[in-house]
């Protein structure tokens, strides 16, 4: 590994080679910038549809809540996280309207962009501020490659990024903390690369404010400058301060606002590792090092999940990562933390938990190839230009959360597929009704109308109509919408739309003939009810109607 790891920034005859020839290096940059603009439209647009169609989901309201009560002075709080949390999935307890989402996740970052929030106060912001942020994580990386490649090489780095499967699929995704990884973590390696210790240091605290436990991603970069003996010293401190930060706000901070980062977390991820239902991370830790046995085998079997998702990560960059020490050991630990756990979610290449290990699998790459500059030859790069196709490929036929839905099945057997026109067609009905909601009032929805309806104090999730608010009063919630035929169409195929529909239609219908809520709209299987409020006859009429058809299909 030694050499390999431990190699100095680039020769003097390349040096002398970038000084001659600036008018390619310029020409590398606005390739990497022509990249960089087609993915963040392409990916932009697809985001933006995947909004508007009403494919987004939970997460992507409860962040926009999240940003909205921050908006307001009501710091970190979400009813949405509060229906998320221990205390209502486990417990049973009634969802609170001031929950502190900083219990499950310490994400103080969102204070960097909420000025942008402040501006222009939709979910829409955070969908193009996630699209923004991957996009200039590309661009950060093509300035860290140029400081040990060449321009043409770096570009090459530049769009495997930008076809790389945890990239796009994450990106595609509900906003999440996630997106800010790439831009900050690159940041920290560049800064690394210049030896701009000021910057290396502010981006390494931007690191670990993305999330608590990101700083695995530091470890993994101090264990490589201790192993390579470029700036030893320093790694150790990175080492000392990202594992520090991340026992301290697990253990310390977040408990003091709830029980989530134990309870809903560490000992649904970590069983095999601990006895108890309320582990610590040392604990966990610590039953990692006294059961070696078990560690190994959820580390390595089964083998062929392991490989096929190693494989998601190497394939946009030619499989050059699985070749370099230095990424084996900084995406190591990231790896380390997603094969220990139980679960098969984790595994998915796609989701944004797979996007901790991108800034260790691209340095590697890096690394190698200053190395290797030999290796980049036409040959080569042919395979490399298949590796790309392959990539993208295997995203798009993967349909990461449901963005391409409107272009391939979500299910083959039985056929599940709503055409673009139909997704359209169904989404004005949607807005027909959903415009209809004042802004001041309470709203219990389904998960695919959440977003839309998340700018607002009390939302939750149905079939549950009832919350705590401010004085501790348990209140009923004013609005009931559903998007039924959403949840009917899909749980042909799959088993959480299933339960939700049936947990959901038998409540509704309580609810109207006990009079408690009114039939106030349905249109194309979406159904609004008013508390205390009168039918409308001719509504209720259809209503029934509706009935018929969906306890008939």
């Amino acid at each position: 590994m030694g050499r390999s790891i431990d190699e100095r920034l680039a020769g003097n005859e390349m040096r002398m080679l970038k000084a001659i020839l600036p008018s390619r290096d310029q020409k590398g940059l606005r390739r990497a910038y022509l990249l960089a603009s087609i993915f963040f439209c392409l990916v932009l647009a697809i985001s933006l549809n995947r909004y508007f169609s009403f494919y987004t989901s939970y997460d992507q309201g409860l962040f926009n809540q999240l940003f909205w009560n921050n908006l307001h002075g009501r710091w970190f709080q979400s009813s949405l996280t509060s229906a998320n949390s221990v205390a209502s999935l486990e417990d049973g307890q009634t969802p609170i309207v001031n929950f502190i989402h900083l219990g499950q996740h310490f994400v103080i970052n969102f204070l960097l962009w909420l000025p942008l929030y402040a501006l222009f106060p939709h979910p829409v912001t955070l969908l193009i501020l996630q699209v923004s942020l991957m996009t200039a994580g590309g661009l950060m990386l093509y300035a860290l490659a140029r400081q040990r490649l060449s321009p043409h090489l770096s570009v090459w780095i530049t769009g495997s990024y930008y076809s790389a499967i945890p990239v796009i699929g994450s990106t595609v995704a509900n906003f999440y903390e996630h997106c800010q990884i790439p831009l900050f973590a690159f940041g920290t390696l560049l800064a690394l690369e210049k030896k701009n210790w000021v910057w290396f240091w502010i981006c390494a605290l931007l690191v670990l404010g993305i999330r608590q436990e990101i700083g695995i991603i530091l470890f993994g970069i101090g264990v490589y400058l201790i192993v390579s003996r470029r700036h030893p010293w320093v790694g150790l401190a990175l080492c000392v301060l990202s594992f520090s930060y991340v026992v301290f706000i697990t253990n310390v901070i977040q408990p003091q606002f709830s029980s989530d980062v134990s309870r809903l977390y560490l000992a649904k991820r970590f069983p095999q590792f601990v006895d108890t239902d309320e582990p610590t991370t040392l604990q966990v830790l610590w039953g990692m090092i006294t059961h070696p046995i078990r560690l190994i085998e959820y580390l390595f079997f089964p083998i062929d999940r392991r490989i096929n998702y190693l494989a998601g990560h190497w394939v946009s960059l030619a499989f050059i990562p699985a070749l370099s020490g230095a990424a084996w050991i900084i995406a190591g630990f990231p790896l380390f933390a997603i094969f220990a756990q139980a679960g098969q979610t984790a595994l998915t290449i796609w989701l944004r938990y797979a996007v901790t290990v991108v800034p260790g699998m691209f340095y590697g790459a890096i690394l190698w190839w200053e190395r290797h500059p030999d290796r980049f030859t036409p040959k080569f790069r042919r395979w490399w230009k298949i590796c790309i196709v392959l990539s993208l490929i295997f995203m798009f036929s993967g349909n990461p959360n449901r963005a391409f839905s409107f272009i391939i099945p979500d299910s083959v057997r039985p056929l599940v597929y709503v055409p673009l026109l139909r997704q359209w067609e169904h989404a004005i009905h949607i807005n027909n009704v959903i415009r209809n909601v004042p802004n001041d009032v309470s709203v219990s929805t389904t998960t695919h109308l959440i977003p839309q309806l998340s700018t607002r104090r009390f939302i939750i999730r149905l079939p549950v109509l009832d919350i705590y608010n401010e004085q501790k009063q348990k209140i009923r919630v004013d609005y009931a919408i559903a998007d039924l035929w959403q949840m009917k169409e899909y749980s042909r195929a799959f088993k959480d739309s299933r339960a939700a529909f049936s947990q959901t239609l038998p409540v509704l219908e309580q609810l109207v003939n006990e009079n408690q809520y009114g039939v106030q709209q349905v249109e194309d299987g979406v159904v609004m009810m008013v508390r205390g409020q009168p039918s409308n006859p001719v509504v209720l009429a259809e209503w029934q109607k509706l009935l018929v058809q969906l306890k008939s299909a």
